[in-house]
């Protein structure tokens, strides 16, 4: 088929296959078909009609399954509409005589219903053109719709639909026939039938004006018969048929519409509310059954009905759309409200929740998901309006005396259902706007706060908990007002505590809002804990006062401190002694005193105490559950004796509930329920002795008689415990997810107040007590049951079998149900810690329970026991075991004939192995394939086919490999079913896409081969993959998109994305009201965003293009559900409207990451613009995005002082944009997105931060670049800084940080000296100010303070004028510090003080740095001033005070107090950052800046603040020298602690010890921390660590002090040589040799002052004691860990080994080249490295003494001649990134300091001069040996090293033998080469040589003075012809005039006269000079200068010379009359305006 390209069925090919697989041809033919004939030209279908036709035909009666079918119809239809169309009639009719034959035997039922598909797609397709034969056709199928069965109805409703379609207005004869019949579908026994009926009359309503008009009640009255007993695919068609009539009824879409009955011509919204109440109330019922059931008191509507109209009411106000639901929301309301509030809707509590739901997901699904956030804002107002008013009404009826009171009763106690609904909607709508919300609060004229407050005295406990609750998301919402609330509510409770409603309300109150503190990373301040304690301690003592409110006062206290608990470890800790108290004192004191308790009491009494007791082991429960480390064993043995007592109660229930019959009953229940919770949290130990007692309870509560009558909550206690992929055979995902707790009707906040202290954003809703107390059960019973003895174990198991049998129906199944729970999660429990079951009698009667189970009706309960086998068989671990329960089901599968049985017994089968490691015997693999093969096929039971093929994909799963065997068999047979499944039965469909989708997973990635077989198995997957995505069921089509997924990881050529793409973009941009209506619509969106995310992840491009076509390719799509066009924002910007839309968490995140992964892919490339201007659109999106900006201005037009800032943006979003009204959760996406796209740009071209190189690239290619969006970012960043919402305010702050720091240094071509953010600092300046009003929060105004450091040291702004604004909202920041954060600390908790003084004081540390940097700068700059003519480059800092002391003179005045405030932040660290044993060292009232509650949550602020500081405050000692400030008070944030530091108190410290105690401080926490920097993101912070000790050691007394503490000096030394060994980074390991040079000279220095005191003191026996100062002592040795010169060493032994390899022995064959070979390449840095080492290691030996300086001396010498010998060596691999500079440099380090230890004073002193000179002598030697070296090497610097020894060593290093000889020989050498260089360098060391002292000179001077005169007396021979060889000879004069001063005096005549004729010789007569090179010409100028220099100094010498040889003085006056002429020319030719003879260079570039 894969080959076939003609239109024609292959027939031959077709009828050599199988049943199976030509049925499989087939639709493959007419798939391809499909795509074929669009495609294809007129002409050739044309030609190949007819026998297209007869082909067709031929599938028509040749049995076509469902998918063949409708693909058959659709291509026939497709072939007459391409084709000639005059035929079609001929179908038509064959069709309607198939329809009319009276074949009913089953194999001719595919054919006919072949036919219904053909006529209805025939009638679609070419509409009026088979007008005539319509009438005959419908009049066909509606009389065959009379005898048809269920598949019959289906496909003849389906059929009608199409007919409809296609013929629009020309089949309005038919419309009320056709109306007939679908009335009669539409309540059918079959789903499926119903559903085709409300499709048909969705599609009648279209033209068909009497459904909304006159016939409007009939058919809503028909709908809410449809909703009975229906289930959830039905309730979402039949509703959205109903809310489309009813909104077209409100809305008439056509005017001329017939008028309704009522004689008016529109229907109005109350009409409209009428008929949904009706039906809400009375449900589908006729009048006289209605009335009847009145009369009698019960309600007939069923909650289905209920659920159906509510979303029918969704969907009604969905399609009239946002704007109609803003204008007519108070009358929609108010309608509403009258609902939740009627009597009928509320007779019985079930009933009250159902309505309660159903109007609050009303409210939820329209509010939340149709508005903006300022029609919410309105909505919310609207909606405390009608509070207010159901309020006063009650009021008033309540303090009415009169005789209407009792008529109104009703009337008020209705009101609590229309209050909570409105509650839970207010706090919902509140949560979701956020901080955006204030407003809400401020306004008068809702009184929002005040109206919600006044339902707290609500009568109803449900209404007042929901006032509590939407006070917590208040609290939520917007912090600031949590502390205000809970001051207020507390205040009331206290004020009111005399009455039972007050202290109900205002103590649920209070425990929300400290329940919410979870939700608020700010918190409330540590006193409102203490608050909260106090006040529940006083409700529970004064409850016994007056018996009228103590059950309230006792449940409101114990609900106050479960709140309390939730605030954690932090708050509780402070407060545990008391709270061990109030438990100790609840219970009684001991076992006998609880026996006295029970003789004495009423009922009353005993009802507060079980209240009592229950709360209080609730307020357990919470403890255990939030500070958990604060239980320790101490804790639970002062709590053993509560517990014991808590237990023993349970016993002694039961009499109490005798005694006082049904009165306690309640209060018994919730403190069993309270027990059962608490007692799994606890280690079993803690209540051994009562393990008896509470299993005999826990037995009676799970199967005792008295709990049989309770419904059996399976829904709520079986899921947990199920595998959650069986969960989908019972329909899970079917369950209303937007209704969720509906199911379980009857959940609701007043079952359980303490529910309010739960960790949830959504509204919480326990279930009756009875249902968690039976959940509780069966936890504790899996908790408990391993602990008991093996007997008892046995017994119990075996008493559940017997009481399961006893019983039967449905009290058979409530125990069933309990005690499969209980033992399933005792299975689970086990199974997780491995742990054995018990003895093997253990084993008959749980399998007796379990295969029971499989038996049961309830599906829920046989997935549960399926699960439940599949864990025994794990907990037992006996292969035997295993095999017989599976024999077990096989025989049973064999004898078994019901449903329940086969289904339960084919699930265990596949799920056995799941917890055992998978099958692995192939024989048990075939015998369960065979069995579950033949029960799928079993087409008489859908659910025992579902069941089997879902077990079919969990054994396909479990073999694995194993499976490969049995792949083909199992593709056919799926494939075979997918093409056979009537459409009636979804759930079949849905278990062949899971054994799909597993036979997928189990081919893997050998899906991508290229045999025959693989690619049949492909070509079966992909037709599967097309049967269910054309299917009509969502979770089909999101299981098909799951395949293609699949199929796509391992195999992604052969997906076709051009088809698939389109597909999943048309669901996704579904608009329509169903895509927020039903949760099988939201599986598929989540399978459509799932295969999404995985497709853009690499091919996010082509997605992107697909998408696009989408419109183009897909003409037939309804354009009314897409809000935006694909074509103008892509498809990222649908993802954006989508992501602002969806409420669900996974499928925003899902959102989230394929936008992200779609930026990764093109945001960089020609696609940044787009997405910068999608973001900018994104953020503009706002419907009141003007007001921060207008009310801003408006303020600048009052103050007109202020500043300019108001030349920032005025942000107005585009009129017009794509996007409206978006959200500010969707809008701080965007903002992120932004930042992201910075971040990715920065690993991208570097043009997108090159403005001059983006404007060049931008010229030639087509590319975008970032820099060239500036100002959008910054608009951006500005927008989301400005706007209402604090979070958004947040990300937009951290973008605007994110901007200065990535663009601050980027010049501005245009104006050079500047930069190109220059222009905008009055929008960052705009952007920065509302951060610091009072009203912001603190993270806001912390993340501000960030900002205005970083833009201050980003050095962009270059006006003090510019600066001083910024400035100034730090120096406010600042002055509040110093006030204290009063007025914060009660709004927030004090951390949040910690962390915005912290964030303030980093700020200004930050500050303070960059300006000495700069000043530092400026005054180097000004010291090198006059050695330059022109300014430097105009540095954006320059020319102004900010670049240099301006900005140090901003900080300065601050000083003083910035000072003591940061060496008060930096003890409070060190403090903090000590080990826990130190904890109770600290300070009882806390630190400077932390209090001691807080000191976990000041932790973390002070470790991301304390680096800058720390840097700051040794720069600040640094200036002032460690000179003590005046003593003035600092001012703090707290009153400073006796251990702050800077303050004298007392008198106790002298300025020596507080330098000292700021010395430590300093160096503590710098090496706390560089001991162990945690991760790379750290590298600031050691930089800062690191320049801070090089500050402070910059100074004299600093160094001091190190250098007299050796041991500190060490241990600094050992963690900078960690810091070295860990890090990578040169700029660090720079900074760690800086660090360790100050440290060495701090050594020294003191080793000098020691000396010196030593000389001063002992003068006369200097030479006995001096050898004893330093390390090493007398006897020389240097200990490893308390050596510093060990420790020094150990550092440059590092850094050298490291750069340079070829030092170590062990390493020297690891060179590139060999041993000897080159050095490695070594960057700059590296380069400096190795000379800093070497600098280090020279000064080593003065910090010894004598004979330590002998010890250390080898190493040193070692290691300064081998980096010698490594970078003398002249290789041809010295390319890369070193230059040839950087290695000049280290080998001029490295002369220098072997000339710093050859004259080190060590080498002269008595008792090391003979090793020494031995050493040296050594040193030399090898020196001299490098010449010899089989590499060139640079001759030039090892003659250098030479010399250094010559001149700088003693004679007897240099004058021994055979080193004088070799050295002579090394020079006469270097004298001959042929390297000029080497020449020139030769002859510069000898004029040192010879100018050295005799001894040294006279040698040099008698050997090479010879050669030195014959080199010069070549030069006139061969005169020098290049800069080189010129600067040889002029050095070799020099050297020459060195040896003549360096003569005898008498001497020296002889020598001048050898000297000044060479000089003549170099002279060039007057012709000779005007063409001379260059270089003789120089050479002549030299020569005659030094001639007319010397010739006066020896003018005897001189005049005798030129007197005997007239030769020389005819020269020498040539020569001066030639330059006496060259000069006068010159002079000539010049100008007269003179020019410096030195030109400048002024360009640097």
């Amino acid at each position: 088929m894969e080959r076939a390209h003609s239109l024609l069925l292959d027939e031959e090919a077709c009828g050599q296959l199988a049943e199976p697989q030509r049925a499989a041809f087939v639709f493959e033919w007419l798939n391809r078909l499909k795509k074929l004939l669009p495609a294809a030209e007129r002409g050739n279908v044309r030609r190949n009609q007819r026998r297209l036709i007869e082909q067709l035909s031929g599938v028509l009666i040749g049995y076509p399954g469902p998918p063949t079918r409708w693909l058959l119809a659709h291509c026939l239809a497709l072939l007459y509409s391409l084709g000639d169309p005059v035929t079609a009639t001929l179908s038509v009719d064959r069709c309607n005589d198939i329809i009319r034959s009276r074949d009913d035997s089953p194999s001719g039922l595919p054919t006919r219903l072949a036919a219904v598909a053909c006529l209805g797609a025939l009638f679609q397709q070419l509409g009026w053109r088979l007008a005539g034969c319509f009438k005959d056709s419908v009049a066909n199928l509606l009389k065959a719709l009379r005898s048809a069965e269920s598949q019959g109805r289906y496909e003849i409703m389906m059929c009608l639909e199409k007919v409809l379609r296609g013929l629009g207005i020309s089949a309005v004869p038919c419309h009320r026939d056709i109306y007939k019949a679908a009335r009669t579908c539409l309540t059918d026994r079959s789903m499926a039938v119903r559903c085709a009926a409300t499709e048909c009359l969705l599609e009648l309503q279209r033209e068909a004006v009497f459904l909304w008009t006159s016939e409007l009640e009939n058919v809503a009255t028909l709908c809410f018969r449809a909703f009975d007993g229906s289930n959830y695919s039905v309730r979402v068609s039949v509703a959205r048929l109903l809310g489309t009539l009813l909104a077209a009824a409100a809305e008439p879409r056509q005017p001329a519409a017939a008028p309704r009955p009522s004689g008016r011509g529109r229907s109005s919204l109350e009409e409209v509310m009428d008929l949904l109440s009706g039906g809400f109330l009375r449900g589908g019922a006729g009048f006289l059954r209605a009335s009847g059931d009145i009369l009698k008191g019960t309600s007939s509507v069923s909650k289905e009905v209920r659920i159906g109209v509510a979303q029918a009411c969704v969907v009604f106000v969905s399609l009239l759309g946002g704007s109609w639901l803003e204008a007519n929301f108070p009358s929609f309301l108010s309608r509403l409200m009258e609902l939740a509030s009627h009597g009928r809707a509320t007779q019985t509590a079930g009933d009250a929740v159902v309505t309660r739901r159903c109007v609050s997901f009303v409210l939820r699904s329209t509010l939340g998901c149709l508005l903006g956030e300022k029609a919410q804002t309105n909505a919310a107002k609207q909606i405390c309006l009608a509070m207010a008013e159901q309020q006063r009404a009650v009021d008033s009826a309540l303090t009415d005396g009169n005789m209407e009171t009792r008529v109104s009763s009703v009337d008020v106690s209705a009101s609590q259902h229309v209050l909570v609904c409105c509650l839970l909607e207010l706090g919902a709508l509140i949560q979701g706007l956020g901080s955006t919300a204030a407003p809400l609060l401020t306004d008068s004229s809702t009184g929002l706060l005040d109206t919600v407050l006044s339902v707290l005295l609500h009568f109803s406990s449900s209404a007042s908990l929901t006032a509590a609750w939407c006070l917590r998301c208040v609290a939520v919402a917007m912090p600031s007002q949590g502390s205000r609330l809970l001051d207020r509510c507390a205040e009331q409770l206290v004020a009111l505590k005399s009455s039972p409603e007050a202290v109900a309300g205002y103590g649920a109150a209070v425990a929300a809002l400290v329940a919410a503190v979870q939700h608020c990373p700010l918190g409330i301040p540590h006193t409102k804990g203490m608050l909260v304690l106090g006040l529940a301690e006083d409700l529970l003592r004064s409850a016994s006062q007056n018996s009228r409110i103590s059950l309230q006062r006792t449940r409101a206290g114990w609900l106050l401190v479960s709140s309390l608990i939730t605030l954690g470890p932090a708050v509780v800790e402070h407060h545990l002694s008391r709270l061990l108290l109030l438990w100790r004192c609840v219970f009684p004191a001991s076992l006998r005193e609880q026996e006295m308790e029970l003789r004495r009491g009423d009922y009353f009494t005993w009802q507060v105490t079980l209240e009592g007791r229950a709360g209080a082991l609730c307020a357990m429960k919470n403890l255990l559950l939030h500070c958990r480390e604060l239980v320790t064993d101490d804790i639970i043995g002062r709590l053993l004796t509560p517990l014991a007592c808590a237990v023993a109660l349970l016993a002694k229930l039961p009499a109490l509930i005798r005694s006082y019959s049904c009165s306690v009953l309640s209060w018994s229940l919730v403190y069993r329920m309270r027990v059962y919770e608490l007692l799994p949290l606890l280690p079993p130990h803690t209540y051994q002795e009562s393990f008896g007692l509470v299993m005999n309870q826990l037995v009676w509560d799970l199967s005792g008689q008295d709990n049989l009558n309770q419904p059996c909550w399976e829904q709520l206690l079986l899921p947990p415990l199920c595998q959650q992929e069986d969960l989908q055979l019972v329909g899970a995902t079917y369950i209303e997810e937007q209704l969720h707790g509906s199911v379980v009707g009857g959940a609701s906040l007043d079952h359980d107040a303490f529910s309010l202290c739960e960790r949830s954003d959504e509204a919480p809703a326990p279930p009756p007590p009875p249902v968690v107390l039976t959940a509780a059960a069966v936890g504790l019973f899996g908790a408990l049951y391993p602990h008991i003895i093996s007997a008892q174990r046995v017994k119990i198991l075996e008493q559940f079998v017997e009481t399961v049998n006893q019983l039967k129906g449905q009290r058979q199944q409530t125990v069933q149900t309990h005690v499969c729970a209980a033992l399933c999660s005792l299975l689970k429990q086990q199974g997780g810690v491995r742990d054995p079951l018990g003895p093997e009698e253990v084993r008959s009667p749980a399998l007796a329970l379990l295969l029971g189970a499989l038996e049961a009706l309830s599906p829920l309960l046989r997935c549960l026991a399926a699960e439940g086998l599949a864990r025994l068989v794990q907990v037992v671990g006996d292969p035997g075991f295993t095999v017989s329960v599976s024999l077990l089901c096989f025989d049973r599968l064999k004898t078994a004939r019901d449903v329940a049985s086969r289904s339960g017994f084919a699930l265990a089968l596949g799920a056995l192995h799941r917890y055992t490691g998978g099958i692995s015997s192939p024989q048990h693999l075939s015998t369960c394939l065979g069995v579950l093969f033949t029960l799928s096929q079993d087409s008489t039971s859908p659910e025992v086919q579902t069941w089997s093929l879902h077990s079919l994909s969990l054994v396909v799963d479990l073999a694995g490999g194993l499976y490969r065997a049995h792949v083909e068999p199992s593709f056919t047979l799926v494939l075979r079913l997918l093409l056979s499944a009537p459409p009636t039965h979804p759930e079949v469909h849905r278990s062949l896409g899971r054994c799909l989708h597993a036979l997928i997973t189990c081919l893997g990635p050998d899906l991508q081969g290229e045999g025959a077989a693989v690619s049949g198995l492909r070509s079966t997957c992909l037709v599967g993959c097309e049967v269910m995505q054309d299917g009509p069921d969502s979770l089909v089509q999101a299981r098909a998109i799951s395949c293609l997924q699949q199929l796509h990881m391992f195999s992604p050529p052969h997906v076709n994305l051009a088809s698939l793409v389109p597909a999943l973009c048309e669901i996704l941009l579904d608009y329509s009201l169903l895509a927020h209506l039903c949760s099988s619509y939201l599986c598929l969106r989540r399978a459509v965003l799932s295969c999404l995310r995985q497709l853009v992840q690499r091919e996010a491009l082509e997605v992107c293009v697909h998408a696009v076509t989408l419109v183009k390719q897909l003409p037939h799509l309804d354009h009314r559900q897409l809000d935006v066009t694909i074509k103008e924002v892509g498809l990222e910007g649908a993802l954006f409207i989508l992501l602002d839309r969806e409420s669900d968490p996974g499928l925003r995140r899902d959102i989230q990451e394929t936008l992200v992964h779609m930026m990764a892919s093109s945001a960089t490339s020609n696609k940044l613009g787009h997405w910068l201007k999608l973001c900018r659109d994104v953020l503009s999106a706002t419907a009141d995005c003007r007001a921060p900006l207008e009310a801003r201005q408006e303020d600048e037009e009052v103050d007109p002082a202020r500043d300019d800032d108001s030349s920032a943006f005025k942000a107005r979003p585009e009129s017009g944009g794509p996007f409206t009204a978006l959200r500010w959760a969707t809008r701080r996406f965007a903002v992120e997105s932004v930042c992201r796209i910075i971040t990715q740009c920065e690993t991208a071209d570097p043009a997108h931060f090159n403005t001059a190189l983006a404007q060049e690239h931008r010229l030639h290619k087509s590319t975008d670049f970032l820099v060239l969006h500036l100002g959008d970012l910054v608009r951006m960043a500005f927008m989301a800084a400005t706007d209402h919402s604090d979070q958004l305010r947040l990300a937009g702050l951290q973008t605007l940080l994110v901007i200065i720091r990535r663009f601050s240094a980027i010049p501005e071509p245009e104006f050079p000296g500047h930069v190109i953010l220059e222009q905008y600092q009055a929008n960052v300046g705009a952007a920065l100010r509302p951060a610091f009003s009072p009203d912001a929060p603190p993270d806001v105004t912390a993340k501000a303070c960030q900002v205005c450091s970083a833009w201050i040291a980003s050095g962009v702004v270059s006006d003090l004028r510019d600066l001083r604004r910024v400035h100034q909202l730090l120096a406010s920041s600042l002055a509040k510090v110093k006030a204290g954060g009063d007025a914060v600390g009660q709004l927030y908790n004090e951390a949040t003080v910690t962390m915005e003084t912290l964030a303030v004081l980093k700020a200004w540390a930050e500050v303070y740095v960059v300006a000495v940097q700069r000043s530092g700068q400026k005054e180097r700059s000004d010291w090198t001033a006059d050695l330059s003519v022109s300014s430097p480059p105009a540095n954006h800092n320059s020319g102004s005070e900010s670049g240099g002391a301006g900005l140090l003179k901003l900080v300065q005045s601050d000083l003083t107090t910035l000072s003591r405030l940061w060496l008060a932040a930096l003890q409070d660290y060190g403090l903090l950052t000590l080990p826990q044993e130190y904890a109770p060292q600290l300070p009882e009232t806390g630190g400077s800046f932390y209090t001691a509650e807080t000191v976990n949550q000041a932790k973390a602020h002070y470790s991301s603040s304390w680096a800058p500081i720390l840097h700051a405050t040794s720069l600040w000692l640094h200036s002032t020298g460690f000179v003590m400030a005046d003593d003035s008070p600092a001012y703090l944030s707290r009153p400073a602690t006796p251990t702050s530091m800077g303050h004298t108190g007392g008198g106790a410290k002298s300025p020596e010890d507080v330098n000292a105690d700021r010395l430590h401080l300093i160096l503590g926490i710098s090496v706390e921390f560089l001991c162990s920097p945690h991760s790379d993101d750290q590298m600031e912070n050691i930089t800062s660590c690191l320049r801070a000790l090089q500050a402070l050691l910059d100074l004299p007394w600093p160094r001091a002090h190190i250098g007299n503490d050796q041991a500190l000096g060490v241990e600094l030394l050992s963690v900078l040589h960690r810091l070295m060994v860990t890090r990578e980074s040169s700029s660090i390991q720079i900074g760690v040799f800086d660090l360790l040079r100050q440290i060495v000279t701090s050594a020294q220095e003191l080793v000098r002052e020691k000396r010196y005191s030593a000389e001063v003191d002992d003068g006369a026996s200097e030479k006995e004691t001096l050898p004893e100062i330093g390390e090493g002592r007398d006897t020389g040795g240097l200990i490893p860990g308390r050596s510093l010169v060990f420790g020094a060493l150990e550092l440059c032994l590092c850094v050298l080994v490291r750069k340079l390899p070829q030092l170590s022995p062990k390493l020297a064959g690891t060179s590139p080249t060999g041993p000897g070979g080159s050095v490695w390449s070594l960057t700059d840095s590296d380069c400096q490295l190795v000379a800093s080492a070497l600098c280090v290691l020279s000064e080593l030996p003065s910090v010894c003494s004598p004979e330590g300086s002998v010890s250390v001396l080898p190493t040193v010498l070692y290691l300064l001649l081998g980096v010698l010998r490594e970078m003398v060596v002249q290789p041809s691999t010295h390319t890369g990134p070193t230059a040839a500079g950087s290695v000049g440099g280290v080998v001029q380090a490295a002369l220098q300091a072997l000339k710093s230890v050859v004259t080190s004073p060590m080498s002269r002193q008595e008792k090391s001069r003979g090793a020494w000179s031995r050493l040296l002598r050594s040193a030399l030697s090898y020196l001299l040996g490098l010449w010899d070296a089989d590499a060139v090497v640079d001759h030039g610097s090892l003659l250098t090293a030479l010399t250094v020894f010559l001149l700088s060593a003693g004679p007897d290093v240099c004058t021994v033998e055979p080193l004088h000889t070799l050295s002579l020989q090394r020079f006469t050498a270097s004298m001959d080469a042929k390297d000029p260089l080497v020449v020139s360098r030769c002859h510069q060391l000898l004029t040192s040589l010879f100018q050295a002292p005799p001894t040294t000179a006279v040698p040099y001077i008698q050997a090479l003075g010879p050669s030195l005169v014959r080199f010069l007396q070549k030069v006139e021979r061969s005169r020098p012809e290049s800069p080189e060889e010129l600067e040889g000879v002029l050095e070799g004069i020099r050297a020459l005039e060195a040896l003549v001063q360096a003569a005898d005096p008498t001497q020296r005549p002889q020598l001048v006269s050898v000297l000044l004729p060479l000089l003549i010789s170099f002279l060039l007569d007057e012709n000779a000079l005007g063409c001379a090179p260059a270089a003789s010409r120089v050479l002549h100028e030299v020569a005659l200068r030094d001639l007319m220099r010397l010739g006066p100094q020896h003018s005897a010498v001189f005049r005798s010379l030129v007197a005997s040889a007239p030769p020389l003085k005819a020269r020498l006056e040539a020569a001066v009359r030639g330059n006496q002429e060259s000069l006068t020319a010159k002079a000539r030719s010049t100008p007269a305006k003179s020019s410096p003879s030195i030109t400048l260079k002024t360009h640097f570039l």
